[in-house]
């Protein structure tokens, strides 16, 4: 069994917060959210709690309650399935080439940026390769580690570029791609049933601690959407989800980002951090491009090419695809997809980039 990943460097010192911060970062945080959203802001409720949440923790004040972020990821993914439909499963399986096609290609485009970053960060190509490849926090972090790469490295990098992805994209695709073109991908909201909706919360729940059993990065968010997605397919939702509760699962996801903008862990390595803002901006380009490619050859819809091919978290990107009111299913697949891929792949991919010298 290997080692437990070493402690993130946003890890906060001193003695546990008491509940007077807890409750006051979550109202901050919901208030940045609600600002946001008055301000007609993309992703407002998710972008401004992380905002408001990030103030506080650059002056050492931020206390998120460790179970904000888990609820909100129950809440998001009970949002999240009820957008699964038959039909929205079929053309998600003709769809599904394309997905392994991206996710390789993510890969791969993430091991060409490693050279940039390794040569801006000072750190070994090895290292860069982690730090680079579109894989999420927690699954990049639990490779580099089984890798013998350094883990706070390779955090900082990924939590660093997770954040410039989030407060790039949503307005980025508001305001230059394309609407429309993703009719088989959506699906009618069922309609909030208050009796079947305290039925599903707590189901919810369940789903996510029986996930947490099996080796997955996110089971609190893949549980429950696992679950709604089979009630859905066979007709038997009790209830949709309102959304204030999908937007209280943006606040929760807002603010365990946002707490993580601590001076100490931003400054905790400078050139690090410069490095991965820089190469977060290569990769996006390159990435934003290679979508739009995959867009115009697969026929699917630009919008969700983009978010499914943007180098950010699963959860950010779907909650993105979910504010816009895009294809949250086919966005959703495409992070499955590479989730899975990088688990597979990441090590391969490394290992043939070194054989032909693209690595070293």
């Amino acid at each position: 069994m290997a080692p437990s990943p070493s402690p993130s460097p946003s890890a906060p010192p001193g003695p546990p917060p008491g509940p007077l911060a807890y409750l006051l970062t979550a109202l901050v945080a919901a208030g940045g959210g609600a600002l946001f959203s008055l301000l007609h802001i993309p992703l407002a409720w998710m972008l401004g709690a992380m905002a408001a949440t990030g103030v506080l923790a650059w002056h050492d004040r931020a206390a998120v309650a460790p179970p904000m972020r888990p609820i909100g990821l129950v809440f998001l993914g009970l949002g999240f399935g009820q957008t699964f439909s038959t039909p929205v499963l079929a053309a998600l399986a003709t769809a599904l080439p394309w997905l392994v096609v991206a996710a390789v290609a993510s890969i791969i485009i993430g091991a060409l940026v490693a050279q940039a970053f390794a040569r801006m960060a000072g750190t070994d190509t090895r290292t860069g390769y982690f730090a680079a490849v579109p894989g999420g926090v927690i699954v990049m972090a639990v490779l580099a580690q089984r890798a013998n790469v350094s883990v706070p490295a390779v955090t900082l990098a990924q939590t660093i570029r997770v954040m410039l992805v989030v407060v790039i994209f949503p307005p980025l695709i508001t305001w230059l791609a394309p609407q429309g073109g993703a009719g088989a991908f959506l699906a009618e909201r069922p309609a909030v049933d208050p009796m079947g909706l305290l039925l599903l919360v707590p189901a919810g729940f369940a789903a996510a601690f029986l996930f947490r059993l099996m080796p997955l990065a996110n089971p609190w968010m893949l549980g429950p959407c696992a679950m709604v997605v089979l009630m859905a397919a066979f007709d038997v939702l009790p209830s949709g989800v309102p959304t204030w509760m999908v937007n209280l699962g943006q606040i929760g996801m807002g603010a365990s980002l946002g707490q993580r903008l601590s001076r100490r862990f931003i400054l905790s390595s400078r050139r690090l951090a410069l490095a991965s803002v820089g190469s977060t901006l290569l990769l996006s380009a390159i990435l934003a491009g290679s979508a739009v490619l995959l867009a115009w050859v697969s026929g699917l819809p630009v919008t969700a090419a983009l978010l499914g091919m943007a180098p950010g978290g699963m959860p950010e990107m779907t909650i993105t695809a979910k504010a816009l009111d895009m294809a949250v299913p086919l966005v959703l697949g495409f992070h499955l997809v590479r989730t899975v891929a990088c688990n597979l792949l990441v090590d391969p991919i490394w290992r043939i980039a070194v054989r032909i010298g693209l690595a070293k």
